[in-house]
């Protein structure tokens, strides 16, 4: 006896779920096939060095030695408890805020001007973002020559009004002031630009409003413009706080030895590289970056996000 759908006694719905199964079979199939080589080499080159480094961290081991001695935290022990601690999260404290800082406050300005409907606007905004893709060696070895204080161009024109050119490399507050000085120059176009996008979003109904109400162009702005630009300001933080803790070409280039420069990336890369030779040192504070770029990350946008108005 047929069923009413045509088989041989079988419910439809057993049909339906079978074509379904197949289907859905044949989708995971696909996904797989697809997903497998990136999560692979996701795994391979991310995940597997991160757990790897973990354990070198744990390892009192000098670069190229055939063998390793467990030291278990012994590592972290030293770094944290050695006179050099203070100074390398000093100067990453001040490096980042005042990278971060700078580049963000800056860039809003000069997309602010980059707005307005000026002759050339097109070419000006090229000009800005052109640093942000530039090599950080290139650019480095630039402006190392402009900051040389006996044949650099800066010294050349303090010399032409009778000035001394300060000795920018040497002193280490000077070689800190000059790589943050080369590190704003480099990520001010890319603020610039996000800025930019997000003041040609917002409704220019909003500002026609305000100003036939009365409102000054200070007040529109801190009214209106900053809370609207509340999501940008808040992808700027993070991707600026992670790109400046990690920063590394621009100081490697300028200042070779760390002169005032050592921040946690830099020191952990002349701890092993340098003539420390440490691999399991260096291991340990890059752990150590780590860690605070996952909790940094984790703060913000647990707390920074609350704040953030999405239209």
């Amino acid at each position: 006896m047929r069923s009413p759908s045509g088989g041989r006694g079988e419910p439809p719905g057993l049909k339906r779920n079978s074509r379904w199964n197949r289907r859905t079979r044949r989708d995971a199939w696909f996904f797989i096939l697809f997903a497998a080589p990136n999560v692979a080499l996701i795994l391979l080159f991310t995940y597997r060095p991160l757990l790897t480094n973990f354990y070198y961290s744990t390892l009192d081991w000098t670069l190229g030695a055939a063998t390793a001695t467990n030291v278990g935290f012994a590592n972290y022990v030293e770094f944290f408890s050695s006179a050099d601690a203070a100074n390398v999260l000093g100067t990453t404290a001040v490096f980042t805020a005042t990278t971060v800082g700078g580049a963000m406050a800056l860039g809003l300005v000069v997309a602010l001007v980059l707005n307005q409907k000026l002759k050339g606007r097109t070419f000006a905004r090229a000009v800005v973002f052109a640093p942000y893709v530039l090599s950080g060696v290139g650019v480095g070895l630039v402006w190392l020559f402009i900051f040389d204080p006996t044949y650099g161009a800066l010294s050349w024109l303090l010399r032409s009004v009778g000035q001394a050119s300060p000795q920018w490399v040497n002193d280490p507050k000077l070689a800190l002031t000059m790589v943050i000085i080369v590190y704003v120059w480099k990520n001010l176009g890319y603020c610039a630009v996000v800025y930019l996008a997000g003041l040609q979003s917002i409704p220019p109904q909003l500002m026609e409003a305000a100003a036939l109400d009365g409102a000054s162009s200070l007040r529109r702005f801190w009214t209106i413009v900053v809370p609207l630009l509340s999501p940008t300001t808040f992808f700027l933080l993070i991707t600026s706080l992670l790109s400046s803790l990690q920063a590394f070409d621009i100081i490697r280039i300028m200042t070779p030895s760390g002169n005032g420069t050592s921040t946690l990336i830099f020191d952990s890369y002349l701890q092993a590289f340098g003539s420390y030779n440490r691999a399991g040192y260096s291991a340990a504070i890059s752990v150590v970056l780590f860690a605070g770029l996952l909790v940094m990350t984790a703060v913000q946008l647990r707390l920074v996000e609350r704040k953030v108005h999405y239209s």
